[in-house]
């Protein structure tokens, strides 16, 4: 199964939301799951990304 990396750019795209909003969110350690490449490049898995939106959205309690 081959898995689609995301750079901060792209996974913000995704989300919808400011690169700096994302960054903040790793920074708390409430955003979805991201992983080091290399010394500082930051991934994210699409699957994770997906994932934790789903959970967002499952666990929001507005209409």
């Amino acid at each position: 199964m081959a898995h689609t990396i995301l750079t901060t750019a792209e996974a913000a795209e995704v989300l919808r939301v400011p690169v700096g909003t994302l960054r903040y969110w790793r920074h708390q350690g409430t955003g979805p799951k991201s992983f080091k490449l290399g010394a500082k490049r930051v991934a994210y898995m699409r699957e994770d990304v997906e994932a934790w939106l789903r959970a967002q959205y499952e666990a929001g309690d507005c209409e």
